[in-house]
């Protein structure tokens, strides 16, 4: 059985090790809003904030130009860092990059690697713990709708998905579902079918 667990609520009698939990006193305690699964004890992030990782791809903006660096914007509380002697293209403030992670310094910035400018297309935010369901397994499901949309999609593990081309609207709205319905079983025919149909 599956039921909806808040920060702080008592999941388990016994001592369950397992992400976004505590223990105390020999029994299980939720630290997130999440779906918590009795029989398979799982627990799901409902919400969550991204935690950079060494090699997470992102999309962000260009917020300034400094001297040797560019800040960007990453929808999130983070703020990006990018070292002008690693950039092989002019930016400037607003454009789109994807990057990677190099690494999360002392200040809680994020420093970037082998970023490449984002032409066109457009850009809108999910919630970064439901990153991996729009990913799937192998990168399945994203494979699925740029071929079904006929898109180029770009989705950064900070929540931040870049679309461009094909049937947009319809790659939006698809990856909207998944993040909504990300909870769910049969998601993926769901999905298929919403494709296949166009709508």
């Amino acid at each position: 059985m599956q039921r909806i667990v808040i920060p702080g609520e008592k999941i388990s009698d016994t001592s369950v090790r397992m992400h976004n939990t505590l223990i105390h006193n020999g029994k299980t305690y939720s630290t997130i809003v999440g779906l918590y699964n009795d029989e398979k004890s799982t627990l799901i992030p409902l919400e969550g904030l991204w935690n950079p990782a060494y090699g997470d791809t992102v999309v962000g903006v260009i917020e300034e130009d400094r001297l040797n660096t560019y800040n960007v914007n990453l929808n999130s509380p983070y703020k990006g860092l990018l070292i002008s002697k690693f950039v092989q293209e002019q930016l400037n403030k607003g454009d789109v990059v994807e990057a990677s992670v190099k690494e999360l310094d002392k200040t809680q910035t994020v420093v970037l690697m082998r970023p490449r400018k984002l032409s066109g297309g457009k850009i809108f935010s999910i919630t970064p713990s439901k990153v991996p369901r729009v990913l799937g397994k192998g990168n399945n499901m994203l494979k699925e709708l740029s071929t079904s949309t006929k898109s180029s999609i770009i989705v950064g593990h900070n929540g931040v998905v870049w679309i461009k081309g094909g049937n947009m609207q319809l790659a939006m709205d698809a990856i909207l579902r998944i993040q909504e319905e990300a909870h769910t079983s049969g998601l993926t025919d769901r999905i298929k079918e919403m494709l296949s149909k166009g709508n």
